[in-house]
């Protein structure tokens, strides 16, 4: 009894142990996947030069049917509401660009209006919380975007191109878009010492 409570106990043990190690790897695999999706996105120093026109082919207005958004959300004003499908984000525009709006989702932080002609930029926080920014870097080009107001009502965006700028680096806001409809979200990524950007024109 006693050498059988012995080998049941090691046996138990062991498990225990290839249960941490599993456990180990699968955190290890995360932590080098999260920077390697980092890493692969190029840093861009200095003046951008715009992907647009070498990515993009000629675009069409693709308005679909109209939908509504609420026009406060927890007390701030909301400007439009902007669905990602590959990462499964919906999230609020706050109109205007406040610390204490940031808290609480996406704000408007330069540029046009939503859906007109032009460069909407989006700022969110990288924070791990579903209506933020953090899984923007799991987005690839060629993913598609949209974008809601209640102007223009739905809109459908294509994801150009993928990169990180210094935060001194105001590139990513320019608003020359030939004409364009074009979405540009920005969140940290590197402990803030870069800003991710993505960029989507108007399908």
């Amino acid at each position: 009894m006693g050498n059988r409570r012995i080998r049941r106990k090691n046996k138990i043990r062991k498990i225990i142990r290839i249960i941490i190690l599993l456990i180990i790897v699968y955190i290890l695999f995360r932590i080098s996947y999260g920077f390697y999706k980092e890493n692969k996105i190029r840093l861009v120093e200095g003046r951008y030069e715009s992907k647009l026109e070498k990515n993009v082919e000629k675009t069409t207005k693709t308005i679909t049917k109209k939908e509504y958004i609420p026009e406060d959300y927890l007390g701030f004003k909301v400007a439009a509401r902007l669905i990602i499908p590959t990462i499964e984000l919906e999230t609020n525009i706050l109109e205007e660009y406040t610390e204490e709006g940031m808290d609480i989702c996406a704000s408007k932080f330069w540029g046009t209006e939503p859906n007109e002609i032009g460069n909407f930029c989006i700022v969110g926080h990288n924070y791990n919380k579903e209506n933020m920014f953090s899984n923007l870097i799991n987005l690839n080009i060629g993913d598609e975007i949209y974008l809601i107001d209640n102007k223009n009502g739905k809109i459908t965006y294509t994801i150009f191109d993928i990169y990180k700028v210094k935060p001194q680096n105001t590139s990513p806001l320019d608003q020359n878009t030939a004409g364009k409809r074009i979405i540009t979200l920005i969140t940290c990524v590197n402990y803030s010492n870069n800003r991710l950007i993505v960029q989507a024109v108007e399908n």
